[in-house]
């Protein structure tokens, strides 16, 4: 059994943990900032194909205790990279550290280069060439007070670009916190879906794949396959049994909108890009004044909050009109709101039932949930 890390968007640990059990994962450990896992190699064919909440997939090739820059490189011209990767592919090393002794991560991404570098020239006289931009092979290694574990990158670009993104806001919501918005929600693709705050439709795609069970990575190309343990034909029947696997009809009730006619281009131009646009309902429309599209449903949204708005009084304003929006028209549904502003349970004049603290990026944020009964403006607790 080989071991794993993925590392996913903080808050979505618990969430990650249980996709990867529901993919077939073993020894599932989460951890601040990703899980730990195992299974066999073709288990990274599979995880990076059908994770919605990994950022990458990584695998982890070795490591062990050190004190300095020296014993970093020794542990890392240790492992066996030749029988990995060909020196004829790019590379780049990417090193993270938690309470690490070394006084500079660049000198120990450096060392760390080196040492692959030189175990393949020892090996067969030929060195990879290095490539920051988009390199064929990705080495991580995170750095302990007193350990150093490497990884090889399965993944290659990481795993929320989906390969489908044709219009993106400035600000993105990234896909896979998305995905984690409505895992997190239980949303189920039986109960409508709304997203009033749209943008450039991730939430919604992330909701119309889930929807037909289409996995997330079968639009993309993957790190595994520039690995030389990567088998074509296995790769191709765990793609082809996702793609015979996807619903064509039927699909769930899922609507978007938004009021900035620029967002509602960037939506349609991603739906269609993602092959989705006959499974949402998009329409421009003010989330302060639509109608609720189902007597009952879930709202998911990433409204803007103070990073996203230039004048502080334009939040001030939205979120008290929004909590009255969500009481007069959504009475029966239940909403989810991301907000990285903490005035947002102040502002929107509801209680909330739930808060779940989530990362988008290096933004700390909470998601909101708030069930709307009808008939009272008053909440569930």
């Amino acid at each position: 059994m080989e071991r794993y890390f993925a590392p996913c968007p903080r808050g979505l640990e618990s969430a990650l943990a249980e996709e990867l059990q529901e993919i077939g994962a073993t020894s599932i450990a989460p951890a601040e900032g990703g899980v730990a896992f195992a299974g066999p190699l073709a288990l990274a064919y599979r995880a990076n194909l059908e994770s919605r909440l990994a950022s990458r997939i990584l695998w982890r090739v070795g490591g062990g205790a050190y004190r300095d820059e020296r014993d970093v490189y020794e542990l890392a011209y240790s492992l066996d990279w030749p029988n990995w990767f060909r020196a004829e592919r790019t590379l780049r090393v990417d090193v993270a550290a938690t309470r690490s002794p070394l006084k500079s991560l660049e000198f120990a991404t450096l060392r760390i280069k080196d040492a692959v570098c030189d175990r393949h020239r020892a090996h067969g006289g030929a060195r990879p060439s290095v490539s920051k931009e988009r390199p064929d092979v990705r080495v991580h290694a995170h750095l302990t007070a007193q350990e150093a574990t490497f990884y090889l990158d399965t993944s290659g670009e990481p795993l929320f670009k989906r390969g489908y993104r044709r219009e993106a806001a400035e600000a993105p919501l990234r896909e896979n916190l998305a995905a984690g918005l409505l895992r997190v929600a239980g949303w189920q693709p039986a109960t409508p879906l709304l997203d009033p705050f749209c943008g450039s439709g991730t939430i919604a795609i992330e909701a119309a794949w889930i929807a037909r069970d289409a996995a997330p990575g079968l639009k993309r190309a993957f790190g595994f396959q520039k690995l030389a343990w990567y088998d074509g034909p296995t790769w191709q029947r765990i793609k082809s049994a996702a793609q015979a696997r996807v619903k064509r009809g039927g699909d769930a009730a899922i609507f978007a909108s938004d009021d900035d006619p620029q967002a509602i281009r960037r939506c349609a131009a991603n739906l269609s890009a993602a092959g989705v646009e006959g499974a949402v309902a998009l329409e421009r429309a003010d989330a302060l004044t639509r109608a609720a599209p189902a007597p009952t449903g879930t709202i998911v949204t990433n409204p803007p909050y103070g990073v996203r708005l230039a004048q502080s009084d334009a939040l001030a304003a939205l979120y008290p009109r929004l909590g009255d929006a969500l009481k007069r028209r959504f009475a029966g549904w239940t909403a989810h709101i991301l907000s990285g502003d903490p005035r947002l349970p102040k502002l929107i004049g509801l209680k909330a039932s739930r808060r779940t603290p989530l990362y988008n990026g290096a933004l700390e944020c909470r998601l909101y949930e708030y069930r709307l009964i009808a008939g009272s403006a008053r909440m569930i607790k």
